[in-house]
C-alpha cells in the first residue's frame, strides 16, 4: 500500500494511490490510514498532478536521526565503525513537503545534501526487540537531512547544523514494509541539477531499521507518527566542499517509494 499526505479542504487528508488517481480518504494522514487496523473510507478524488503533498507524517512528537550507519559513508570520512548508533534528534518544524521549495538560510554558506531512507511508527513502542520491532513500522518514505555544516561544526554536537526550520523532505509517500522487503535492498540516491552526487543501498546499512527501531525504544516511547532517518550514504557535499546554491534542483530518491524533488530558493530579505 502506498498513502500520501496531502491538503485538503483547507486541513490534511490521507490519500491512497491507486495507479494514476489519488483516492482521498477519512484520515488525517498517510500513518493514520497506514496503521488502521480497519478499511479507511474514501472521501473523493484528486488529481494527482495538482494536488500539495505534504510532509508524509506532519505533527511527529519525535524524529530521530542516525549519523554513520553506511559503510562507505564512514570509509570516506576514515571513521571506525561505532559499536551503537549514533543517533541526534530534529524537530518536528524542520520537515517540509517533497515539492516544496527549500529555503536556503542566509545564515549558513554550507547548505548540503543528504539522502535517506526514513522509516515511520505504527503503533507505540517501548523495549523492543528487533523481531517485534518490524510489527510497529507503519512504512516507510524518502528523507534529506539536509545539514548546515558550519553551524554543525561550530560545535561537538550537530544539532544547531540539523534543526533549522523547514529544511527535511520529507515524502512523498508512505509505503508498507511488506511492499519493499523490509528495505532490505533499496538504492538511495541524490542528484543535484541531474547530476548523481550519491548512490547508495540500504544493504550497506550499519544497524538495520528494525534494530534502530528496537534500540531507540529502549530508552525513549516511540509513538504513531515518529520518524527515523536511517543515515546517508557516501558521497555528501561535504566531502568535496561542495554546497547547495540558490537556483538548484535536489532529487532524493528511494528505489521503490519514490523522489522528493526541492528547488533551492534564496532566503527572502
Amino acid at each position: 500500500m502506498r498513502y500520501a499526505t496531502i491538503r485538503h479542504a483547507g486541513t490534511t487528508a490521507a490519500a491512497r494511490v491507486d495507479g494514476g488517481r489519488l483516492v482521498v480518504l477519512d484520515a488525517v494522514d498517510a500513518v493514520a490510514a497506514m496503521a488502521s487496523h480497519t478499511p479507511v473510507k474514501a472521501v473523493t478524488e484528486r488529481d494527482p498532478a495538482t494536488a500539495e503533498y505534504l510532509p508524509v507524517s506532519p505533527r511527529p512528537a519525535h524524529v530521530l536521526c542516525v549519523g554513520l550507519n553506511y559503510r562507505d559513508h564512514i570509509r570516506a570520512l576514515r571513521r571506525p565503525e561505532p559499536a551503537f548508533p549514533a543517533l541526534f534528534a530534529k524537530f518536528a518544524s524542520t520537515l517540509l513537503g517533497p515539492a516544496d521549495p527549500l529555503v536556503l538560510p542566509a545564515v549558513s554558506e554550507q547548505a548540503d545534501w543528504e539522502a535517506e531512507l526514513a522509516v515511520v511508527i505504527g503503533r507505540p513502542a517501548r523495549g523492543l526487540d528487533p523481531a517485534q520491532a518490524r510489527s510497529v513500522i507503519a512504512g516507510y518514505t524518502v528523507a534529506n537531512d539536509v545539514s548546515m555544516r558550519d553551524w554543525q561544526h561550530r560545535t561537538s554536537e550537530a544539532l544547531q547544523g540539523k534543526a533549522f526550520d523547514r529544511s527535511t523532505p520529507l515524502g512523498p509517500v508512505l509505503v508498507s514494509p511488506g511492499a519493499l522487503d523490509d528495505a532490505r535492498d533499496l538504492a538511495v540516491v541524490c542528484e543535484i541539477d541531474g547530476q548523481v552526487r550519491q548512490r547508495g543501498t540500504t544493504r550497506d546499512l550499519l544497524f538495520r531499521p528494525a534494530e534502530l527501531v528496537a534500540y531507540i525504544s529502549r530508552f525513549l516511547t516511540l509513538l504513531p507518527g515518529d520518524v527515523i532517518l536511517t543515515g546517508t550514504p557516501g558521497g555528501v557535499g561535504e566531502e568535496t566542499g561542495t554546497f547547495l546554491r540558490p537556483g538548484q534542483v535536489m532529487r532524493t530518491t528511494v528505489e521503490g517509494i519514490g523522489t522528493c524533488v526541492n528547488p533551492t530558493v534564496a532566503p527572502e530579505h
